[in-house]
């Protein structure tokens, strides 16, 4: 009986004959979103067959390193970190990855702003000269909110801090309004509006378009109304994507069966992690700047899923 079951299993799951030794699957350090995302991927893979071994790391640069280097590797990466790999970024230490190619969504972080719904403020450019909440300094959140500002062509007076202390500092009248970047409904942004009466809003789409031109790897993001009380329209903004990938010489029946295992999950929330909501076929064309490795693209198509960034 259990042979028979190996067998089935095996049928299912094609490229597990060639997925059998263990493959390292690089993630970050303890208190980081990839790590916990990683563990819950390891034990999905081990349900469909796939062995996987959890490499905890500095997060998306070593990764994409560690995969570039290994074609028995796959990893976490920010898609941002994947463009400055491309490109051959000083922080990417200056060398052009040419090796590592796309598998599968994770999840997506949306950015976008709370304001207290008396205040009239109701766009990227109506925050000029006011005292914006964006997060730690010189964290990834300031960053993208500098360039939203750039885009509106204003300058705000940026305050950092912590989140969820900022979402009380937005309460209580210290600052003006609240940028913030997770997966939607963005938890400080939901206290606000929790508490308050609040208006959330994110960018033009001239706005969207040009932060898009500078920012090549962000994707479009439209968050449906009500996802916060009082919220009636939808906001319009861009979203970092984070993706799993491997190495171009992984064997493509591989990479396919990597790649079917992990979107097999009903619910990725309950299969893999509750950050997974991303993990889902319809979303690979979140990635517009990474090549699909051929396997997870072959998967992809028999999907029906148009791709946006080249086949691998």
């Amino acid at each position: 009986m259990r042979r028979r079951n190996l067998m089935a299993l095996a049928a299912l799951t094609p490229g597990l004959a060639q997925a059998q030794a263990a493959i390292a699957l690089w993630t970050a350090g303890p208190g980081s979103a990839f790590l916990p995302y990683g563990e819950g991927l390891a034990r999905h893979l081990a349900r469909t067959g796939i062995t996987t071994e959890v490499k905890q790391s500095a997060g998306s640069l070593q990764n994409l390193g560690a995969v570039e280097s290994d074609a028995n590797a796959i990893g976490t990466a920010f898609l941002g970190s994947v463009w400055d790999a491309l490109e051959g970024a000083p922080n990417a230490g200056g060398h052009r990855h040419v090796a590592i190619r796309a598998l599968f969504p994770m999840y997506e972080t949306a950015f976008m702003v709370a304001a207290p719904a008396a205040s009239g403020l109701r766009t990227i450019r109506d925050l000029a000269g006011k005292r914006v909440g964006a997060g730690p300094a010189r964290g990834p959140a300031e960053g993208f909110f500098r360039v939203a500002a750039a885009v509106a062509g204003i300058e705000p007076v940026v305050v950092s801090g912590d989140p969820a202390a900022l979402a009380e500092a937005l309460l209580r009248g210290e600052i003006d309004a609240l940028w913030q970047g997770a997966a939607v409904p963005i938890p400080a942004l939901t206290m606000v509006a929790d508490r308050s009466e609040a208006v959330i809003f994110g960018l033009t789409p001239a706005e969207l378009a040009e932060a898009r031109r500078r920012l090549p790897y962000m994707a479009e993001s439209t968050v449906a109304p009500g996802t916060y009380r009082g919220q009636s329209a939808p906001v319009l903004t861009f979203s970092a994507w984070n993706f799993v990938v491997g190495n171009w010489a992984m064997p493509e029946p591989v990479a396919y069966a990597l790649t079917r295992a992990a979107l097999s999950a009903e619910d990725p929330r309950v299969a893999i992690h509750p950050s997974a909501i991303g993990t889902r076929a319809a979303n690979a064309p979140a990635n517009a700047i990474l090549a699909f490795h051929p396997g997870a693209a072959r998967f992809y198509a028999e999907q029906g899923v148009t791709l946006a960034a080249p086949p691998g």
